[in-house]
């Protein structure tokens, strides 16, 4: 019996290895956001279509995250799907300590009170359905309730942990 030069690569399972495999996996770029004392959101490239009907979306969020403590009880939450010319504002929500909601961010109060903000190719405000707890993590179960899918521009991607846009 022979072992295919496949398998002579293979890790063990580890954090490292589940990372090392999702780096090579490309993802939409959304930023989520919540209503609290005040506003708070993250970028995330879990995002998920669950079902159709009733329509579902899902994505995943860390419970050390800044913004958890005000997601884990909010009844609404906004789903943003970034433009290819948003880089920098997927990095500002990503980035720890930024002023994610300061003079560079263009936003406005939405259904809900959720903030939504300006210029992104698709947006959705949801309601909260479940929290379900996966790890470190928590898996929020969420049900649109209002919309905008007529934004301008090409999705963002981010892959081999960078930021990326659609190749011609």
């Amino acid at each position: 019996m022979t072992v295919s030069p496949e398998l002579d690569t293979a890790r063990t399972a580890s954090p490292e290895l589940l990372r090392s495999v999702f780096r090579r996996h490309a993802a939409g770029v959304a930023v989520i956001t919540a209503a609290g004392p005040g506003p708070v959101g993250f970028t995330a490239t879990s995002l998920t279509s669950v079902a159709a009907e009733p329509p579902l979306l899902s994505f995943g969020i860390g419970t050390g995250a800044s913004s958890w403590p005000v997601v884990s009880e909010a009844a609404h939450i906004g789903v943003h799907l970034l433009g290819e010319d948003q880089e920098e504002l997927a990095a500002t929500f990503a980035r720890s300590g930024a002023d994610r909601f300061g003079p560079a961010t263009s936003w406005r109060t939405g259904p809900e009170g959720v903030p939504l903000l300006d210029g992104v190719v698709a947006w959705l405000v949801c309601r909260v359905v479940a929290r379900i707890p996966a790890g470190d993590h928590r898996i929020v179960l969420a049900e649109p309730v209002a919309g905008d899918p007529t934004g301008p521009g090409r999705p963002l991607l981010y892959h081999q942990g960078g930021f990326n846009a659609l190749r011609d």
